[in-house]
């Protein structure tokens, strides 16, 4: 019987025993607890910041939104601003063709009567397209002079009347919607009695300071009898 060879690196039939397996692979509760709450903050912090991020975007989609509208507005409102512009000088025009027919001529003259009513006419229903379109005519005459309205050119002193009274328009503004296309050209009173104070302080300060009456020479009762 031959001797059989064995061969050690011959895979043996029978098992040999496991190694035992590496404590640290198999994670414990305590550290897969520690694991998912960090993964919870972080998922928690994406979403509060994405959240942010989506209310800024529609807050400013908002923003955009309006200001397109008030754009929009403001562009259906004073489209036609600077054609008004220009075109308000026909106005003035008519008014001094008027003012330059002499007072009581056109009576006088039945042509240029007819004339200075056509003129008139033409003025008035100029004057009412215009206020179709918005736009509209300052005439402040004894009217308070207002900066953003009105230009002064000149003062006036005039005691009837409260300071910043408007005595004269030599030019008519005009303004379209809440916007001034043209101040008026005035003249402003200066001097007289200031707004809200009454007529009748300056006699009461009068009476105020008059001389008080002289005093009697007659010796006072009972002093006849005193020697």
């Amino acid at each position: 019987m031959a001797d059989e060879t064995t061969n050690p690196n011959a895979p043996s039939g029978t098992p040999g025993p496991e190694a035992p397996a590496d404590p640290r692979a198999v994670p414990e509760p305590e550290q897969e607890a520690l694991r998912l709450a960090a993964e919870v903050d972080t998922l928690q912090g994406q979403v509060a910041d994405l959240t942010d991020r989506l209310l800024r975007a529609h807050a400013e989609m908002e923003n955009i939104r309006k200001r397109a509208e008030r754009e929009r507005e403001e562009t259906a409102k004073y489209a036609i601003s600077k054609f008004a512009r220009d075109v308000v000088t026909v106005a003035d025009n008519f008014e001094r063709a008027i003012q330059a027919v002499p007072a009581g001529a056109a009576e006088q003259d039945p042509a240029l009567k007819s004339l200075v009513d056509g003129v008139s006419m033409t003025e008035r229903e100029f004057l009412n397209v215009l206020e179709r379109n918005g736009v509209k005519r300052l005439n402040p005459k004894g009217e308070a002079f207002n900066p953003h309205q009105h230009q002064a050119m000149m003062e006036m002193y005039n005691a009837e009347v409260a300071p910043g009274t408007i005595l004269e328009v030599f030019q008519c503004g005009y303004v379209i919607e809440d916007r001034v296309l043209r101040p008026a050209m005035v003249v402003v009173a200066k001097g007289g009695p200031k707004p809200g104070q009454s007529e009748g302080a300056g006699s009461v300060a009068g009476e105020q300071g008059e001389a008080p009456p002289a005093a009697s020479d007659a010796p006072p009762a009972g002093t006849d009898n005193a020697a």
